[in-house]
């Protein structure tokens, strides 16, 4: 049977869709990630797919296209959602820090880990290897903290955001080191991140002046384009692409902050406000179809018998104590008790995949199992997923115990209405009572 004709095609990727949408309702009430219920249903398939044909068809160049939009539309959408205001400061500035200080410590001890277990495994590809395992998945995290509170849920689209663009560049500076005769050092790799800030300011005011100018109503799609090439031809030059994408997100959602004083003459607000809301939706779609078909074919190409393996539970399960060990430390410091459901929304995703298949040849290790990437993604979204599960019925018994004590109030008011009508029935009694006694003693006297 042929699966993979054009309307068969239209069909599966259409059904896809539908049951992604289907999986964010499931997730809003259960507050089971969808991405995990899209691996999931990416690993059916490769069953199902193994089936009725023969050979596995090869995915890894798509994944990885996928995983390089998906993760520009994801930054953006996560940069269209930040208001930069004066309380803002210390949230961000917070988040920023523990991103920071969590991925080096568990890139850290993920490094030690997989150079004292791995064979053949220099300390500087274990650092390598590492990184990807220490970024935190904004792809999952973002859809899947809307039910948390706003400050919470701030937190983690900061950090998350965060934890992606640090673990990027520390990725391709790790990467840089490869190679002494082109290794510029840290002061080197600061002046890139200069470099690339002082690109991406002048290209985002450059592309809100022309596109507010522009009449087509046809242009979001052309705007994303010029993200795209910018991005591309960023990593050409082996700058932080990723900053790029998200100080443009900033300046167009921040436009009063990054258009001052005289400099908002040159702003037609209600065009810009516009491109703005319309830009919101594109990438919110857009990313939530990358990040479907993304999960969807990773679940596909997830080869289930390297889970097997006893050395990659036993290496795969000290990474994840090592997580979450350093991340308890970090919020018990900076955030003190109330660090739940936090603690537990570190899953590894989209990011990690992406930098894996990234690796240099002249770095990679043979005697390295996939498998412990696999048990790493699938283990950290198992652990988010039960604690916004006992999340979410914390908070649903606490709203019940609001309820029965409004219950109770409206018991009580409904009781005290009560008593307040006899009393006053009664009241009425006595006085007609005692007007008719009067009555009597007057006729008597008379």
């Amino acid at each position: 049977m042929e699966i993979f004709t054009s309307y068969n095609m239209i069909i599966e990727a259409s059904i896809i869709v539908i049951l992604s949408f289907w999986f964010n309702g499931i997730s809003k009430k259960t507050n089971i990630p969808s991405v995990l219920m899209l691996i999931v249903l990416g690993i059916i398939l490769q069953y199902v797919l193994g089936y009725f044909v023969p050979e596995k068809p090869e995915f890894e160049g798509a994944l990885e296209i996928l995983g390089i939009v998906g993760l520009i539309m994801i930054v953006l959408e996560a940069a269209l959602e930040l208001e930069l205001k004066k309380e803002k400061i210390v949230p961000i500035l917070k988040a920023m820090a523990i991103a920071l200080v969590g991925l080096v410590g568990s890139a850290w001890v993920a490094a030690l880990i997989l150079h004292q277990f791995i064979p053949d495994m220099s300390m500087q590809s274990a650092w390598l290897y590492a990184t990807p395992l220490s970024i935190l998945s904004s792809a999952i995290i973002i859809p899947s903290v809307s039910g948390l509170s706003e400050i919470k849920k701030e937190f983690h689209i900061y950090e998350s955001t965060f934890s992606d663009i640090m673990g990027i560049m520390m990725f391709y500076f790790l990467i840089g080191g490869l190679n002494p005769a082109e290794d510029t050092g840290f002061a080197g790799f600061a002046i890139n991140i200069l470099i690339t800030i002082v690109i991406a300011l002048a290209a985002s005011y450059a592309i809100i002046l022309i596109f507010q100018r522009i009449k087509s109503p046809a242009k979001l799609f052309l705007l994303i384009a010029v993200l795209l090439l910018l991005y591309a031809i960023g990593k050409k030059f082996h700058l932080s692409s990723l900053i790029i994408i998200l100080i443009f997100g900033l300046v167009i959602a921040n436009v009063k902050l990054f258009f001052p004083g005289k400099f908002a003459t040159f702003l037609e607000k209600e065009k810009v406000n516009q491109i703005y809301h319309e830009l919101h939706i594109i990438t919110l779609e857009t990313a939530f179809i990358v990040r479907t078909f993304f999960f969807v074919i990773f679940g596909i190409t997830i080869v289930m018998s390297s889970l097997a393996s006893l050395s990659v539970v036993l290496v795969s399960l000290l990474i994840i104590a090592s997580i979450y060990g350093i991340r308890f430390i970090i919020l018990r410091t900076f955030f003190g008790s109330d660090i739940r459901p936090q603690l537990f929304i570190a899953p590894r995703g989209l990011i990690t995949v992406l930098l894996f298949y990234a690796i240099p040849k002249e770095a990679q290790v043979a005697t390295f199992e996939s498998g412990i990437l696999l048990f790493v993604i699938i283990g950290t979204s198992l652990i988010m997923t039960w604690a916004m599960i006992k999340d979410g019925k914390k908070m649903g018994s606490l709203l019940d115990e609001d309820l029965s004590d409004a219950n109770i109030m409206d018991i009580e008011t409904e009781e005290t209405k009560a008593i307040d009508l006899n009393l006053t029935n009664q009241i009425a009694k006595e006085k007609k009572a005692l007007g008719e006694l009067d009555n009597e003693g007057e006729t008597k006297i008379e």
